[in-house]
């Protein structure tokens, strides 16, 4: 078998930004086309409704806001009006808890902390599920990421080549160092968690038990909740942390101040065991639900359909961004844990092995010139791995 340094580098390491983004700019066509050809006249209806105030009047008659978000509550309260909506719908959610989870996972990576709209997911998460859907994820989720990524190769290669303009992160910066794919804290491995399962599975679990428009509107702003909870969780654990003297250099992938995830088996498993074990449930439901009779309505329909095209095209664009950034053996992985588990469990399972295969390019190697000196270790060489 190759060594790792021997195997093809993924496409990020090897075409500029602007050919890596050309696919998810036709993905974006190709999803506004689908949604507008498979359009029907039920969503408008819907939308006429609220705006005629017959709707949810407690709701549609508020001032400017009121026919958006009683249209809103209206459409995701029918994706969930029967019992195979409500499976389909699991599986949809379940997948987005797996990307929820992925997603704030690098937002407290070091090495995202210079791009804000990854560093600070709150507001594309609330365009997506508000308005824009699939269009967010290949027009701002995934060239943010694109871009981060190509600024660090670009970094390393400068620095590593001693010549040319100057590097995009110093030597001594921690988010250009041998942590640069640790979490910022070990707080994070509680306050992820915590902040998924009480923002964003909670209140899923209630709009889909519950199917009722108050359900629906807390539901809708998920992002804000796992913000929240998040910081919460976090300076709770920060606090509980410091009071057990936690800051003495730890084992299994943690410092002290930072942790490497996927080196510590008990917070990869905290971290990623809920929206895998959702991912489980909610596939089988789905699967049952598809041996009962079809109870759906005409307008449920209508809802579910405009969901599973977008949620189908944002599964396009992220097994897209797992090609691009860690190669076809990360993405078949990916797909294959879909189909059995879920594609929830499958961004996650397929994200833990990404982890592996993401830092590839070891031929120019920088450290953290800081920590090495502490540590008393030799200047790097190739066979330095960047992550220890």
């Amino acid at each position: 078998m190759d060594s790792p340094t021997r195997r093809r580098r993924p496409a990020v390491h090897r075409f500029s930004l602007r050919y890596l983004l050309v696919v998810p700019v036709l993905l974006a066509v190709l999803t506004g086309c689908v949604l507008f050809v498979h359009g029907d006249t039920n969503i408008y209806m819907l939308y006429s409704q609220c705006h005629a105030r017959s709707r949810l009047p407690w709701l549609s008659r508020l001032p400017v806001l009121g026919g958006p978000a009683c249209f809103l509550v209206s459409f995701f309260g029918e994706a969930v009006a029967s019992a195979r909506a409500a499976g389909l719908m699991a599986a949809v959610l379940s997948f987005v808890a797996g990307l929820l989870t992925v997603s704030t996972v690098e937002a407290a990576r070091i090495c995202n902390a210079p791009s804000r709209l990854i560093a600070c997911p709150t507001a594309p998460w609330l365009v997506f599920d508000l308005v824009g859907g699939a269009f967010v994820w290949q027009l701002v989720i995934i060239p943010a990421f694109f871009r981060r990524t190509r600024d660090i190769i670009a970094a390393r290669k400068q620095q590593g080549g001693g010549g040319g303009p100057q590097p995009l992160s110093g030597p001594t910066d921690p988010t250009f160092g041998e942590a640069m794919r640790h979490l910022a804290s070990p707080a994070e491995a509680v306050a992820i968690p915590v902040a998924v399962a009480l923002g964003f599975v909670l209140p899923a679990l209630l709009m889909l038990l519950l199917a009722r428009p108050a359900a629906v509107l807390v539901w809708l702003f998920f992002p804000v909740w796992v913000s929240l909870v998040r910081r919460l969780a976090r300076r709770a654990a920060l606090m509980l942390m410091a009071r057990q003297g936690w800051r003495r250099r730890g084992s299994h992938g943690s410092s002290g101040s930072s942790l490497h995830l996927e080196s510590s088996r008990p917070a990869l498993l905290a971290v990623y065991a809920l929206p895998v074990a959702c991912s489980v449930l909610s596939h089988a439901l789905f699967i049952w639900t598809l041996t009962q009779p079809d109870d759906r309505k005409e307008m449920t329909r209508s809802a579910l359909k405009f969901i599973t095209i977008n949620i189908f095209f944002v599964g396009l664009t992220v097994l897209y961004w797992i090609l691009v950034e860690a190669g076809w053996r990360v993405a078949l992985v990916m797909v294959v844990a879909s189909i059995v588990l879920g594609p929830g469990a499958g961004v996650c399972l397929g994200w833990v092995y990404r982890e592996k295969t993401v830092d590839l390019d070891r031929t120019v190697t920088v450290v953290a010139v800081g920590s090495r000196r502490q540590s008393g270790d030799a200047d790097p060489s190739e066979e330095t791995p960047l992550l220890r």
